[in-house]
């Protein structure tokens, strides 16, 4: 709250020399100016509620949705600013709480959210649990819907098909792909049999969500034209719906493969996704002319692309935007909650009698059916836990009630109680549910289809060079390589029906493929490699070391500040007592880790061995530069070396080495290892410098020689 507050002074300061000259009746330009400054508020705001979030250990989406309630205009959006005198969130949109053009983005963004999910519907994880997770997932949809649409008739005293109870049903079917997928794989259990029901009947469940609200708006329609309400007529709408839906959903994924060679026709992937984007909001257009929910046809064009080649590139190159619009939806979602109305009794009764019957339906309708399905009692608790958390389309959903008017504040602040509850409750019911020892199964599991190969290479550089040359010579052949996640380098390959997954972590590769694919994947690899070890052998016959070190003699060039900063007084030695390449690097090494620098002493010498080994690193005019980068090291430090008589060091002008500079940096992190080491050499190749060090007759005076302090050293007689 005080870190809200501080942006709204903020805000304040900013926008005073502007608001001066404001009207009463705000027009264009003044509303464009409000939005942007409303999206750059927001942007903060979110940011910082995720971090909040993600340092307490809940999902981001509710750290999102709370920063929207604290900045919103019931709460701190509604205090007066200079040029904004109803506060700078106030709307003006009927019943809606915020302006019409931010509420217009918010829209926006839920259409991506939708198609993005779209995309990342696995078809194939589906279609192979399709009988167990479409059960579980029909159970937990139709006990959530009855039990939601029977509290909303005891609540608001109406019938079974008063659109407000029919949206409390709506809302309680809705379970949170995102955050379920997140604790099955921070678990490693996203394999496992619990783990792809769970993801198979949480798919189920938001297409049935979304059939169901498609037949709910149509009856939502028919009643405000004050029409009856027949059984036929109801049966009538809800199969418009589900064949209008089930129509599309087929037409895309019998027309996938024309509509992805369509969109490579562009070419450019960058062009291509955001074309797909923008099919993705034609055909929302299409389905809310149709009566039906936007979001709806944002979601049957993402799971038509999702099984095409081009699913994995769509979903890279639309993440920047993805990031950017979807939690400002969030945000958007939680100004729409009256802190006043939530705090309400009869609203927080209602909305925490709607969280237990929003969790208890899901366990019941989800883990009973799990019990005939070949589970046992700790499987079906995994299953029924996994199922309970709702989030993105029960927020969409009602976003939606609340913006056509079917609900009210009250109906919309139960429904956000009952998000943020079963979002917090699920995680640590689900991960303790996972820990439970024992299998979830009556039979054991024969084990996935997939085939998983291990290489182990000589060292981490070894494999990077590998994992490179794959993925080149696969784009060559026209696959599309996605980049998952850069921290695990995970990285997917796809080109029509064959895709794998690569898998490099330190110096090994794990290959995930069909076992159709492995002899395609396993000659791909062989190829690489191959090809390597032919240009390693063509660069040790025709390799010039003196051709590629010309010009780094040349004096007077750009000094890193990383240089000063890792070579420390404490680390000059004046006069080194060893008498080879190998003992002198000994010594220098041994200098940083009596210092405390090294948290691997041995790993550091072993590594600026073997660097020294494949190529000498002795330079010209009596200097060496060993180095390394290794895992032994936090950070970039260095030692330097003085040896007036010289040492033998290989050095490209036969000269022995004189000023010998240890350098050593984290292989891990990034850091300017080249920069540190051109600034060494850029200093060394000093004539005067070099021999005012090796004439200088302490380590102070050594120090001001290289600029590591700005003492001055007296004239020596």
């Amino acid at each position: 709250m005080r870190k809200a507050s501080r942006l709204i002074a903020f805000l304040a300061v900013l926008v005073l020399p502007f608001a001066a000259a404001a009207s009463a009746e705000a027009g264009m330009a003044e509303r464009e100016t409000a939005l942007v400054i409303q999206i750059g508020v927001i942007l903060f705001a979110v940011r910082i509620g995720a971090a909040l979030a993600t340092r307490i250990g809940v999902p981001t989406v509710l750290g999102e949705l709370l920063a929207g309630v604290v900045i919103g205009p019931y709460a701190l959006g509604a205090l007066p600013l200079p040029g904004f005198p109803s506060g700078l969130f106030a709307g003006s949109m009927g019943e809606l709480a915020v302006s019409p053009e931010l509420y217009g983005i918010a829209t926006i963004a839920s259409i991506l959210l939708l198609f993005v999910s779209g995309l990342e519907t696995d078809l194939s994880l589906l279609m192979k649990y399709s009988l167990a997770g479409g059960i579980i997932g029909i159970g937990g949809v139709a006990l959530s819907f009855a039990a939601g649409d029977l509290l909303g008739m005891a609540l608001f005293r109406t019938g079974a098909m008063d659109p407000r109870a029919l949206f409390l049903g709506i809302m309680s079917t809705a379970t949170s792909v995102g955050i379920t997928a997140r604790i099955l794989s921070d678990r490693k259990r996203m394999d496992s049999p619990e783990g792809v029901t769970i993801l198979a009947a949480a798919v189920f469940d938001d297409v049935l969500g979304i059939v169901f609200l498609a037949a709910v708006m149509g009856i939502a329609a028919l009643t405000r034209e004050g029409g009856s309400l027949p059984w036929a007529s109801i049966l009538a709408i809800a199969g418009r719906a589900f064949g209008f839906w089930l129509g599309f959903t087929a037409l895309g994924l019998i027309l996938s493969k024309q509509l992805a060679r369509f969109l490579k026709s562009f070419r450019n992937p960058a062009y291509f996704s955001i074309l797909a984007l923008g099919l993705a909001l034609i055909l929302a257009g299409i389905f809310e002319k149709q009566g039906l929910a936007m979001i709806i046809g944002a979601y049957v064009l993402g799971i038509s692309l999702s099984k095409s080649d081009i699913s994995h590139v769509i979903l890279d190159k639309t993440h920047g935007l993805y990031e950017f619009l979807v939690p400002l939806f969030f945000a958007v979602m939680g100004m729409l909650v009256n802190v006043r109305q939530i705090v309400n009794p009869a609203v927080l009764i209602g909305g925490l009698a709607y969280s237990v019957v929003s969790v208890a339906s899901k366990f019941i309708g989800c883990g009973l059916p799990a019990l005939f399905l070949g589970f046992n009692g700790k499987g079906a608790f995994r299953i029924g836990a996994g199922m309970v958390p709702r989030g993105e389309v029960a927020l969409i959903v009602a976003g939606i009630g609340l913006s056509s008017g079917l609900l009210r504040e009250n109906e919309f602040g139960m429904a956000i109680l009952m998000t943020l509850i079963t979002t917090i409750a699920a995680p640590p019911v689900l991960s303790a549910a996972l820990r439970l020892p024992g299998r979830g199964t009556r039979a054991v599991e024969k084990g996935a289809e997939a085939e998983s190969s291990l290489y182990a290479f000589p060292s981490e550089d070894v494999a990077v060079l590998v994992s490179d040359v794959l993925i080149r010579d696969l784009q060559e052949e026209g696959f599309f390589v996605q980049l998952m996640n850069v921290g695990d380098g995970i990285v997917q390959v796809r080109k029509d029906d064959i895709a794998f997954s690569l898998e490099r972590k330190g110096s090994e590769l794990t290959l995930r493929m069909d076992p159709s694919d492995a002899i395609f994947v396993k000659t791909a690899l062989f190829e690489a490699v191959a090809q390597l070890n032919q240009r390693f052998e063509e660069l040790r016959k025709n390799l010039d070391p003196k051709r590629l070190t010309e010009g780094l003699d040349e004096e007077g060039g750009r000094v890193n500040p990383g240089f000063r900063e890792a070579l420390s007084p404490d680390c000059i030695v004046l006069n080194l007592k060893g008498t080879d390449k190998e003992s002198v690097i000994t010594e220098l090494v041994d200098r940083l880790a009596s210092k405390g620098l090294l948290g691997d002493r041995a790993m550091v010498l072993r590594d600026v061995l073997d660097r020294e080994k494949s190529m000498s690193t002795g330079m010209q005019h009596g200097i060496a530069l060993p180095h390394a980068k290794t895992e032994g090291v936090t950070r970039i430090v260095a030692a330097l070396g003085l040896k007036p008589e010289g040492v033998e060091f290989q050095s490209l002008d036969g000269e022995p080495a004189r000023v010998i500079l240890l350098l050593v940096s984290p292989s891990k992190q990034a850091g300017p290892h080249i920069q540190v080491l051109a600034s060494a050499a850029a200093l060394l190749n000093d004539e005067i410098r070099r021999a005012d060090l090796l004439s200088a007759q302490s380590v102070e005076e050594a120090s001001v020689i290289l600029g590591l302090s700005s003492r001055k050293i007296p004239d020596r007689d």
